[in-house]
């Protein structure tokens, strides 16, 4: 795309798109998951969890904690915050169903989708780097 077909955002085209910027603040999306044969719904984070993520990822002692986290937080269906099923699981902490369910490798790749979600991505570009 050149830099002639784009075109500046205004206040009044965001004044336009209000109700479609609501909308994206309780974005859900369908996953495959392989390893169950079934899809999830995932919701969109939020800053502030994406932040705590980030800052679980970044204490040494934690790190490896934060992809837990997120899925944890994230996957509304099947609810993975349901009593009865951390029960059944034998969980000890809340996270640890996110382990019990997923393999390792889809934790990462859920965790990343809903990331992604959020735009921590390198989804933006300057302007001047757009190209025919």
């Amino acid at each position: 795309m050149s830099k002639k077909n784009l075109k500046q955002l205004t206040v009044t085209d965001l004044l336009k798109k209000k109700e479609e910027l609501k909308q994206k603040e309780n974005q859900r999306e369908e996953i495959y998951v392989p390893s169950l044969d079934a899809y999830i719904i995932v919701k969109k984070p939020t800053r502030s969890l994406c932040m705590e993520a980030l800052s679980i990822a970044q204490n040494e002692s934690t790190q490896d904690k934060a992809d837990l986290h997120m899925v944890y937080n994230c996957v509304v269906e099947p609810n993975l915050k349901d009593e009865k099923l951390q029960e059944e699981f034998g969980c000890i902490e809340p996270t640890d169903i996110v382990e019990k369910i997923f393999e390792a490798g889809e934790i990462g790749s859920i965790s990343g989708y809903c990331l992604q979600m959020a735009g921590y991505s390198d989804s933006v570009k300057a302007v001047k780097d757009i190209k025919n």
